[in-house]
């Protein structure tokens, strides 16, 4: 499981292949087995068990109770049948030619009908073939009225009455044989043609019936006209004419009031049935006749409508026509199913597998596969880059410069994509390598051009100058990559005027940023000379006395703060011992002590030396503290510091 189509409507393809021709089956099961742990592989599951032919699938459809899906392919002719209770294949049967399409009569799968190309019809049960019935001509499509159980089948050619008509064959069942076929004009065939007609006779290509309603049968023709009968009357009721090409594609819409037609120009028209003039007209733009038409509604009640042809699947909003979402797989589209009441879409294609799409905003998981909605869930929460490693992007002109483009239409080594094309990196090397031999010199140039920018760029540049905070910027640019400044605070208009204006300037002095920033050097030497100062006038210290002491303390302060001095302090200052001496030195020595020791700890000195009452006059009185008058409340008479 993958997402093939990201944006507003992601479309997940849940099976089906991935490139348009399958590998072969030793070279499958290699890869499958070395790629089993791989992150991209981790998704990958098996929804329905052989939900694929051998060859190409023609045709599927799901049950009305959605229990059951059948499908019709080749080679050998043959259908199966799924059990999507069981997520298994219920039962594989052959036929004697190839399946053109079937319609289910039952609920479930218990009865079918199967349009086969060899102008047989063969009814089957569980049981294998019930009865096999042959047409007069070959048939093109099958439509089953439910109220009178009947089968209709568009023809090819005219019919044998010589009335220039087609024809539609009606099967009733309940009698088991055939009606009187209704007549539809599908042009002139040339003279002297036929029963069958030329190879190009006119033919009624598909029908549709408005089976929930008022059920009007709708008949498209090669001749670009639409004709409308009414089961009840047996007998045409109108005329639809006047579109470009054939008629391919039918469908009612749920209420039975409008049909959405398709051609074999690629053009789409939604008409109202009491109006002749399109409600709507989209052109699908491959220019491939339309194979089907789905009206669909999403969870929210808004209607969408499913179109279809060989090579790609649109969805388009029904009241505005836009274009709502895509599917473009990598194989022919041979018919399209949508599981009712669901979002997930089935295809019958040319490849091996068949093919099963998950659109999430269609509607959610069918019941029998209720996980994916899980799935999806997860899958969306994860970043997926679809990258290319190995290969190389060249346009035409890139190719005819390096020699490549005779390699266009003949190999696989090309993959076209847009607008130019996909090679393999081993082979762009070689051919840039032969087209130019200095292609190392210019490369090695290349490789030192970028060390060289790299290096710059580490290099420390000029930090930037503001008006206010310029610390605060400083400290931004330290901490943060120069690469994400500019994403950053300094970046962003919103902070400008924190740099600019004078009143958002940070503080270093409150009390605030120093209790938020303690190890932080606050203001330089001023003001640490302020907080000395303001200490000062705590403790009562006039402002207008100075201190000599209180200088010589501010200077040996301010000579510690700007000088750096390493001191080893010892006992040999002061004529003391050494503290670091031999063990033998340490022994004690005989003769006499001194009385006086100079070795001082401590921050007081005592002694017992006797000194002359005149020195101790000399000294001048400590000045008394005085109580302050400012106003201010001391911290020393705090009431609590007494508690």
């Amino acid at each position: 499981m993958k997402l093939t189509n990201p944006g507003a409507v992601p479309v997940y393809t849940v099976s089906g292949p991935s490139t348009a021709r399958p590998l072969p089956e030793w070279l499958a099961r290699r890869r499958k087995r070395s790629a089993k742990y791989e992150p991209e592989e981790l998704n990958n599951f098996e929804l329905l068990q052989n939900f694929d032919f051998e060859e190409a699938s023609n045709c599927v459809r799901v049950s009305e109770d959605g229990n059951w899906i059948m499908s019709s392919g080749t080679y050998k002719p043959q259908f199966h049948v799924h059990n999507t209770q069981e997520l298994s294949l219920s039962f594989a049967r052959h036929t004697k030619s190839e399946n053109t399409t079937f319609i289910m009569l039952s609920q479930d799968y218990t009865k079918s009908v199967h349009l086969q190309s060899d102008r047989s019809i063969e009814f089957h049960t569980p049981m294998g073939c019930h009865y096999e019935v042959r047409l007069p001509r070959f048939g093109r499509d099958l439509a089953y009225l439910r109220q009178s159980t009947e089968v209709l089948i568009p023809s090819v050619g005219l019919s044998a009455d010589g009335s220039g008509m087609g024809e539609v064959f009606r099967l009733d069942l309940e009698r088991g044989q055939f009606l009187r076929p209704w007549q539809v004009d599908v042009g002139e065939d040339e003279p002297g043609a036929g029963l069958q007609g030329s190879i190009h006779v006119g033919a009624v290509n598909v029908a549709a019936v408005a089976e929930s309603t008022h059920g009007l049968c709708a008949f498209g023709t090669t001749v670009g006209t639409v004709e409308f009968y009414d089961p009840r009357s047996r007998n045409r009721v109108a005329v639809l004419g006047g579109q470009e090409g054939e008629v391919t594609a039918l469908d009612y819409s749920r209420d039975g009031l409008s049909l959405a037609l398709g051609t074999s120009t690629g053009i789409v028209q939604i008409f109202d049935l009491r109006n002749p003039r399109p409600l709507m007209r989209k052109d699908q733009g491959m220019g491939l006749p339309i194979k089907n038409i789905i009206h669909l509604t999403t969870p929210t009640e808004e209607k969408k409508l499913l179109t279809a042809d060989k090579r790609i699947i649109k969805l388009w909003d029904e009241q505005t026509g836009d274009l709502w979402t895509s599917i473009e797989p990598t194989v022919d589209i041979n018919h399209v199913a949508h599981v009712p009441d669901s979002g997930m879409l089935l295809t019958a294609n040319e490849g091996k597998q068949m093919h099963s799409f998950f659109i999430p905003n269609l509607g959610l998981a069918p019941r029998w596969c209720h996980f994916l909605d899980n799935m999806v869930h997860e899958m969306e929460n994860e970043k997926r880059v679809d990258t290319y490693d190995n290969y190389k992007f060249l346009t035409v002109p890139e190719l005819k410069q390096l020699s490549l483009a005779h390699l266009v239409g003949k190999t696989n080594l090309l993959r076209p994509y847009m607008h130019g094309y996909f090679v393999h990196s081993k082979l762009y090397d070689q051919a840039r390598l032969i087209a130019n031999p200095y292609v190392w010199e210019e490369e090695r140039a290349k490789r030192v051009k970028e060390k060289v920018e790299k290096a710059r760029e580490s290099r420390i540049r000029g930090v930037k100058k503001v008006k206010v905070n310029q610390k605060l910027v400083d400290k931004i640019v330290d901490r943060s990559d120069k690469k994400k400044i500019a994403a950053g605070v300094l970046g962003d208009s919103r902070f400008g005027k924190l740099f600019e204006d004078e009143e958002f300037k940070v503080d270093e002095t409150s009390r605030e940023f120093m209790a938020l920033n303690p190890s932080t050097q606050v203001g330089g030497q001023e003001v640490a000379v302020q907080h000395v100062k303001d200490d000062s006038s705590v403790t009562g210290s006039s402002d207008d006395e100075s201190d000599p002491e209180s200088e010589v303390e501010d200077k040996r302060k301010k000579k510690s703060k700007d000088d750096v001095v390493m001191q080893v302090s010892s006992s040999k200052i002061a004529g003391g011992r050494a503290k670091d001496t031999a063990f033998g030195q340490r022994a004690p020595k005989t003769g006499r002590v001194t009385k006086t020791r100079t070795d001082v700890v401590g921050e007081q000195k005592i002694t017992f030396v006797p000194e002359s009452k005149k020195k101790k006059q000399a000294e001048p009185e400590a000045a008394p503290k005085r109580r302050r008058d400012d106003g201010r409340r001391s911290a020393s008479t705090n009431t609590f510091r007494r508690l």
